[in-house]
């Protein structure tokens, strides 16, 4: 992809600058949809089909994500490259920014609030599990639960009475 200039800022903002890219990374990273259904059904903000197409597209091609290959009738599984994984402090920037300045309904900004609270250590962790389920590395070594399970069951107890809350992870390893 050409840029429009040689700007870190611009080049950051040519991949991830629309709404609909940084929402597929969201719940890739946060829902772990990784097949193009689980992410176009999955999406409460209603993504239409040949936009997710478009978007998974320009995620691959800059390296933001994998496509593994899928034979005829299969799904093909999108997974984070290591560049994807470290668009999570991104992601979280953002978050924070939102929690600040926009409205918001209390059960969908849970998840920002847990990953706050938790400081910059937890997404450290986060990272390494993500590594784990994308990029195949060797777990790393934990006392107890890990960070999407934690994530999970904070935003479990935040609305305790909604079954499959929109962008949360199955904790269980892949």
């Amino acid at each position: 992809m050409e840029q429009r200039s040689g700007c870190p800022i611009n080049a950051a903002v040519e991949v991830l600058g629309d709404r609909w890219s940084l929402l597929v990374l969201r719940d890739v990273i946060f829902g772990d949809r990784r097949h193009f259904r689980a992410l176009l059904t999955g999406s409460i903000e209603g993504i239409a089909s040949n936009i997710l197409a478009d978007r998974l597209v320009r995620l691959v091609e800059a390296g933001i994500l994998t496509r593994g290959t899928a034979a005829r009738g299969q799904r093909a599984r999108y997974s984070l490259t290591e560049a994807g994984i470290r668009t999570l402090p991104v992601i979280h920037a953002l978050g924070n920014w939102g929690l600040d300045w926009c409205p918001g309904t209390d059960e969908l900004r849970s998840r920002q609030e847990f990953l706050r609270a938790q400081g910059p250590a937890f997404l450290d962790e986060l990272m390494d599990e993500l590594r784990e389920r994308h990029l195949d590395a060797p777990p790393t070594p934990r006392n107890g639960p890990g960070p999407l399970e934690r994530l999970a069951a904070a935003r479990a107890a935040a609305a305790p009475d909604e079954p499959g809350r929109p962008g949360e992870a199955d904790p269980s390893p892949r």
